[in-house]
């Protein structure tokens, strides 16, 4: 199958598995406890003003017809407007998502060159002191929750040293490049997680490569050291590297929601987290839908260069 089919049949997958994911995410917002009309309409309303905000809203239509309604506007590039504020769902991503990705953006700046010198190392070295250390202390650390983490970091730097905030203070209309101490604790408590795990996928990917009968072979013609990484083990793992780096960026998103809530970080994460507590579904579908568009981006693109990079050693071979 050639690269363009290839990625054809992944687009098509990725667009199945998203119209589903979208389904589960409304299915899960309706069973939910409470709705958006306490929110909207305020505590001491009454029955019937209640009713006339909840008719207002939608919310009395099933919620199968609710959900038909949500997508064909979807297709169109519609996502609605917030219960809450009435605020355009677009708007929101159009502000918040970058600053999500600016986020995602340093920690893999940071996290990427750090776990591939890691996993070539210790890879590498399998079963050796430095191999066994480091893949502890990455087993340690990756089984630490993310909130954990960053409150070790803020209890350290922020509290003892005093040297950042503690939480992520952006000038009212500017961006986290105006505040950009506000970015430190953050991307480090993302690049903690992620270089656990990616140091982690991508030992695994040059140990195996490193065991193939074509570095043995040039092993036994003498090459060594970092001849025998760049020339052999390298190009071999290069594939799976790439694969165990699209995982570790798409379980980024995860982490990067509980991390912008921990650090009140302006990111698209934090703004679920409001519209999940206010029960605003149209917020909620929205953000969902974007953040689960976004993952399967990046799976997609890691699924493609690896494909790209398997055929061209094929080639050469």
């Amino acid at each position: 199958m050639n690269l363009l089919a290839f990625a054809g049949r992944r687009l098509a997958g990725a667009a199945v598995l998203l119209v589903l994911l979208s389904a589960a995410v409304f299915a899960v917002t309706a069973v939910l406890p409470g709705d958006a009309v306490s929110a909207v309409a305020g505590v001491d309303a009454s029955a019937a003003q209640r009713a006339d905000v909840r008719a207002g809203l939608g919310l009395d239509r099933p919620a199968a017809e609710r959900y038909a309604a949500w997508a064909a506007d979807a297709v169109r590039g519609d996502l609605g407007h917030g219960f809450v504020g009435e605020r355009p769902v677009t708007d929101i991503l159009a502000t918040r998502l970058p600053n999500s990705l600016l986020l995602a953006g340093l920690t893999l700046a940071v996290t990427a060159p750090l776990a591939a010198l890691l996993g070539l190392w210790t890879g590498l070295r399998g079963g050796g002191t430095a191999d066994r250390v480091v893949s502890t202390g990455a087993q340690v650390l990756a089984a630490i929750p993310e909130f954990v983490v960053a409150a070790l970091l803020v209890a350290v730097l922020a509290v003892w040293a005093g040297v950042l905030p503690r939480v992520s203070v952006v000038p009212l209309g500017g961006t986290p490049l105006d505040a950009p101490r506000a970015l430190v604790l953050p991307v480090l408590t993302l690049s903690a997680v992620g270089l656990a795990v990616a140091t982690r996928l991508l030992r695994v990917s040059v140990a195996d490569a490193a065991a193939t009968p074509y570095c043995e072979a040039a092993r036994l013609g003498g090459v060594r050291g970092i001849r025998l990484a760049v020339r052999h083990v390298l190009p071999n793992a290069a594939g799976p590297a790439v694969q165990a780096l699209t995982l570790t960026t798409g379980a980024l998103v995860g982490s990067a929601v509980v991390v912008e809530n921990v650090f009140d970080y302006p990111g698209i994460g934090r703004e679920l987290q409001l519209a999940v507590a206010a029960r605003d579904v149209p917020m909620v579908q929205g953000i969902a839908t974007a953040l689960v568009a976004v993952m399967l981006l990046v799976l997609l693109l890691g699924d493609v260069c690896a494909r790209l990079i398997g055929a061209r050693e094929g080639h050469g071979r």
